[in-house]
């Protein structure tokens, strides 16, 4: 099929969700070639734009450059004489291969897996918070990877600035300097998501320094780009008017060229010339310095360096040297700067407790609330966990993974920098008599496919195929509308290439979650979180824990429980009563199948996220699950006479550590 558009009649093959995973009559969201400017895809909602791909640029849609190498297929953009439109080639051709829109406006790609005969997701288009259409309003660029993600482009301005440092970026930019038409000259940018073409115009024949000259003759011009990035580049694509929707994107080598007053230009050059001024008057006041003042200097200098040679003999483990401090490529905030936000670290911001330390809620001078975590002085194992967090969760960006601000590392303090999350952690409302009220079946479903999602992406969608190794109910945080984001990476393993496993002599995490082969070989995998989400899937249906969870008719645990259950045909006995109003009783069924897959005692016999992702939003039929692992509490009271652990405590904001020897 086509997604595209007849130019002379104006048709337009798209795509369109089903109104929900159960229901396949026609829903809200569409994925279509825009009806006007040059090619590019747009997802909406109704009328509303959610996502935009970017123009094309010959070799793929400027917004998504990861999208073009994969092992799948390969894609193209057709431009004929009287229809444009989107086709795609598979590599080979026994492979079956889908594009679907969600009912959420989510846009996935699917293959055929012939060995389980099911669907499994290969791929989704949005990653993270700047595919969120015109996040940053117009002249405004996102980048995921700063705190804030919002900047206005060089040259402007945020429209309305308090609004802005409150995180309403929707209003955008406006210029400093207003443009004359004659005098105005063009900044140029390198990897950018190029802004939408809605109001745009191409030519496939000029050159750059062609497009160049006819954007300046027009004073309603505000941009140029190459058409096409191939053969050195080809082609004029010229925007018109506010250039909304850019995002940062390293992959991407398009440039483009954005109308700027000269005035501008010219300030810019000045800072440059006053900073190599500025530069030069310090070299000549630094060569003037006496003697006595330099071997003063160069005194203190070797003190302490013999004092931080010796206390790094002293401390073992040590903290972060300068060069790791760089590696780490997070904002680096200022330690009053946290102080203040934290009231000192005062007991009344106090929010959690664990292994690692103390976390704090904090309040920035711009009204932003942010989370602390704040390394122990006593705790030798929480900086490993500070570095192993840093290490894999900056350069992740989910939106069910909570997000990592930045960090702090001044003095003796080593401090992280979170999101804050309103509604605390999973825990918090699940195992709570009264809060759980909160929680009705649709919020706990769509908590757990947000959880299934967050895993997907660390699995199989990040840079790295990441292993959490903690997962639990007190590591899921929950936003403002309950929506769940997965923390606590300090125990996290990544695998580079084909890897998907391996093995480890020190066995950490929180009994209860831990998959059988982990807790008593130190085999890990992606199959060891699959089974922790497993148990996590049972405890939100359930509203129990796991670990200690007690009945009256047997001594199982709440896996076996649910198991004997569900093979005698009545798995709703497992459902929390608080929910029994609210519950679609084939989706509980269905759930409860899931978790009960993820818990098999064999990792091979558990299925990859991809595919737990697929089995909660499908119909198919499910295999039957086999006898879960750690089936009963007295396997696990065994399990413990041969391993001595940390005490563990309920936390709400970070991690407790149960470390097995």
């Amino acid at each position: 099929m086509k997604i595209g558009r007849n130019t002379v009649t104006g048709f337009n093959w798209h795509l369109r969700s089903w109104k929900s995973p159960q229901d396949p009559s026609q829903g809200n969201c569409t994925n279509q070639l825009g009806p006007k400017g040059y090619a590019e895809l747009f997802v909406r909602e109704g009328s509303v734009i959610k996502f935009r791909s970017g123009p094309w640029n010959g070799v793929w849609f400027s917004g998504n450059p990861q999208l073009n190498q994969n092992s799948i297929y390969t894609y193209s953009l057709v431009s004929e004489r009287d229809e444009m439109y989107y086709s795609y080639k598979l590599h080979n051709s026994s492979i079956f291969s889908r594009l679907m829109l969600t009912s959420d406006g989510l846009l996935q790609r699917y293959t055929w897996i012939d060995r389980t005969k099911g669907w499994v997701l290969y791929q989704t288009v949005q990653i993270d918070d700047c595919d969120n259409y015109a996040l940053c309003g117009v002249h405004g660029a996102c980048n995921i990877q700063k705190s804030p993600v919002c900047s206005c482009l060089k040259g402007f301005t945020p429209k309305f600035p308090k609004e802005w440092d409150l995180a309403d970026w929707s209003n955008g930019c406006v210029r400093k300097t207003s443009l004359n038409c004659t005098g105005d000259v063009f900044q140029k940018y390198s990897g950018l998501k190029l802004p939408s073409t809605e109001q745009s115009w191409f030519n496939k024949s000029m050159n750059l320094k062609e497009c160049e000259m006819v954007c300046m003759k027009n004073c309603s011009c505000t941009a140029y780009s190459n058409l096409d990035i191939r053969d050195g580049g080809t082609g004029c694509l010229l925007w018109y008017g506010d250039l909304i929707d850019i995002v940062y994107i390293a992959e991407n080598v398009q440039d483009i060229y954005i109308r700027m007053a000269a005035a501008e230009k010219d300030h810019e050059d000045d800072t440059k010339i006053n900073a190599k001024y500025s530069e030069t008057n310090a070299k000549k006041m630094r060569i003037i310095i006496s003697t006595t003042m330099l071997s003063i200097g160069l005194l203190i200098m070797g003190l302490t360096l013999l004092f931080y040679v010796w206390k790094k003999q002293h401390q073992k483990g040590g903290k972060l040297g300068r060069n790791q401090k760089e590696d780490l490529e997070l904002p680096l905030f200022d330690l009053m700067t946290i102080v203040s936000a934290t009231s000192n670290f005062s007991i009344e911001n106090k929010i959690g407790e664990g292994g690692f330390g103390s976390v704090f809620k904090g309040t920035m001078e711009d009204g932003q609330e942010i989370a602390v975590k704040r390394l122990s002085k006593s705790s030798r194992q929480g900086l490993d966990e500070f570095k192993n967090e840093v290490t894999h969760i900056a350069k992740l960006q989910h939106r069910n993974l909570v997000k990592l601000l930045g960090c702090c590392i001044q003095e003796d303090e080593m401090i992280l920098i979170y999101e804050f999350m309103p509604n605390k952690s999973l825990d918090f409302f699940i195992f709570d008599q009264r809060r759980r009220m909160l929680l009705d079946w649709p919020k706990r479903f769509e908590i757990i496919n947000g959880i299934a999602r967050g895993l997907l992406y660390l699995h199989q969608d990040s840079r790295l195929r990441v292993i959490h190794r903690d997962l639990k109910a007190s590591n899921i945080l929950l936003g403002s509308e309950f929506n769940p984001k997965i923390s606590d990476f300090g125990l996290a393993r990544s695998f580079g290439g084909n890897e998907t496993k391996a093995k480890t002599r020190k066995v950490v995490g929180t009994y209860g979650y831990m998959s059988p082969e982990y807790t008593i070989d130190g085999f890990y995998s992606i199959k060891s979180d699959a089974y922790s989400f497993g148990v996590l899937v049972l405890e939100i249906v359930s509203g129990s824990r796991n670990r200690g969870f007690s009945h009256p008719d047997h001594k199982l645990n709440l896996l076996g429980h649910a198991w004997m259950l569900h093979t005698e045909g009545r798995p709703l006995k497992l459902l929390d009563a608080s929910v029994e109003d609210s519950v679609t009783l084939h989706e509980v069924v269905r759930t409860i199948h899931v978790g009960l897959l993820c818990v098999q005692r064999n990792p091979e016999d558990r299925p990859s996220m991809s595919a737990i992702v697929l089995m909660l939003g499908g119909e198919g039929v499910l295999p039957p699950p086999l006898k879960p692992g750690f089936y009963s509490e007295r396997d696990l009271t065994e399990l413990e006479t041969n391993y001595s652990s940390k005490a563990c405590s309920a936390n709400e904001v970070t991690i407790s550590v149960v470390e097995a020897r």
